[in-house]
């Protein structure tokens, strides 16, 4: 039913649901450029279309602050939904990495490595005839019982400042009615019917964070068929044909025109000869915030280093603070993309998670946490469950990780060996503590930048029992502390 049935107000991103689709991507650019202009004043130069020019731009406060994004791995993969769940990437060596590979976004191509599982479960369950394209009308048709709100609030929940998804993987499947025509996939199986590109944006927008698009800029199957079985072929197989600079700089500028992500998010690299220097300086002219990640690279021998404004580490942390910007992506389990093969073994605790937040957080970074939805866009309830956990904890604690900045050092134990992590942000520095304190308190040894004031342990309300002397902190928390994955402690010194 259309909007204006007297039910009270319409927002705006009900009513682009229901506009002519021009009329509703003027709405979404406005939107998005005005909350950029009340989120953050940024006085900036005019960037010129070189990267020298380029390479001036900095990191936005808000993605300093955010420390939190969900990424979402959607696309034709998850109807088959199926992959090996050998091991977390950089535990498997790449001699059985590709035939054997977890990521289940891989399918298309582990199903052309001859012997494979993959190649063994597609014959034995759709059989030999059934192509990875005819999973297009499954799910076209799942998809249209998708709920983007249920979706958007879902991720709120978690606590996530920023949400980035899939526009386009390495099939070549976009998740947009993209007007950029893709000769080499068959009509009607090019796109997904609904826009789920444009829908998840309002609803994402709508609840106040911040949407980013990944595009696959350097691998694309439908170009180049050629199975990846090697390390070494990953960067041999990214297309550099005129055809497909000019198709991938065409989605680029659609989708920027379209939806004004925040956030480019390239993967494995980028044509060598493209427009990518005008598209990135059109994109920080209009968006001074805005960033790029670090895989618009050319990976090719002897080319010249372009521009990133962080770096994308994967299924990885770092040992100590960096003094530039860096984010950890990992999926909760083994894969990116949905693996209906994976169980609560092969998936990240709720503990393991808020560590990992906190680690990461210590040290300088963000975390960008995947989700795999299923076909119809639902998100399986043990990720569910992983990224409400996480936001119940970030709701007591929250204090520690957000809108702070790395203390002098990252990482240190208590006296009974537990590890913590440190944060500070302007008189006060945070102490998370991986792990429950005994009955002795919380003892460490720490250089303090003066007296100590006050201590408090977050989420449990009044001050602490503590004390400093000689270079060792010790707080003595409630008798009964409550059961959690980590404990946040506020000392604010002066």
């Amino acid at each position: 039913m259309p909007p204006g049935n007297g039910s009270g107000p319409v927002d705006e991103s009900t009513l682009c649901n229901y506009l002519p689709p021009e009329l509703a991507q003027k709405m979404r650019v406005a939107k998005s450029k005005k909350i950029g202009r009340m989120s953050q004043d940024i006085q900036s130069p005019r960037f010129e279309s070189d990267w020298a020019s380029i390479r001036t731009h900095q990191v936005p406060d808000w993605y300093h602050d955010a420390k939190l994004g969900i990424f979402i791995h959607w696309g034709l993969f998850s109807v088959p939904a199926w992959a090996t769940p050998v091991g977390e990437f950089g535990t498997v060596g790449w001699d059985r990495w590709f035939a054997n590979n977890p990521y289940s976004e891989w399918y298309l191509n582990t199903l052309r490595i001859m012997g494979s599982p993959t190649q063994d479960h597609h014959r034995e369950t759709y059989g030999s005839g059934f192509d990875y394209m005819d999973f297009a009308d499954e799910f076209n048709s799942r998809t249209r019982r998708w709920d983007p709100l249920a979706m958007a609030r879902l991720f709120k929940d978690s606590g996530a400042g920023y949400v980035v998804l899939t526009s386009k993987h390495h099939d070549g499947f976009t998740l947009w009615p993209s007007r950029v025509e893709n000769p080499h996939l068959p009509p009607g199986r090019r796109c997904s019917e609904r826009d789920l590109v444009g829908e998840l944006t309002d609803a994402v927008r709508g609840l106040g964070m911040r949407m980013g698009l990944y595009y696959s800029g350097g691998l694309d199957w439908s170009f180049n068929p050629t199975p990846i079985t090697t390390q070494e072929l990953v960067g041999e197989t990214i297309v550099q044909t005129p055809e497909y600079s000019a198709y991938a700089d065409a989605h680029w500028r659609e989708l920027r025109q379209r939806y004004d992500p925040i956030i480019l998010w390239n993967d494995i690299g980028y044509p060598e000869r493209s427009d990518l220097a005008e598209i990135v300086a059109d994109f920080y002219n209009d968006h001074p915030d805005g960033l790029i990640n670090d895989r618009f690279e050319t990976r090719q021998p002897g080319a010249g280093r372009r521009h990133h404004d962080f770096t994308t580490p994967e299924y990885a942390k770092l040992d100590e603070i960096t003094p530039y910007k860096w984010e950890s992506c990992r999926g909760l389990g083994y894969s990116f993309g949905y693996n209906r093969a994976e169980t609560d073994e092969h998936t990240i605790s709720e503990a393991a998670l808020v560590h990992l937040l906190a680690d990461v957080v210590s040290k300088n970074g963000n975390l960008l946490l995947n989700v795999g939805p299923r076909a119809d866009g639902s998100i399986p309830p043990i990720q569910a469950e992983r990224l409400r956990g996480l936001g119940a904890w970030l709701e007591r604690n929250g204090e520690a990780i957000f809108g702070t900045r790395p203390w002098v050092r990252a990482a240190g134990e208590t006296s009974e060996g537990i590890p913590v992590r440190f944060t500070a942000r302007g008189e006060a520095i945070y102490v998370i503590v991986l792990g429950r304190p005994g009955p002795a308190g919380i003892s460490l040894q720490l250089d303090l930048p003066g007296r100590l004031r006050d201590a408090e342990v977050l989420g449990l309300g009044g001050a602490a029992a503590a004390g400093y002397e000689d270079g060792r902190l010790l707080v003595r928390p409630p008798d009964r502390l409550p059961d959690w994955p980590a404990y946040a402690l506020r000392l604010l010194i002066g």
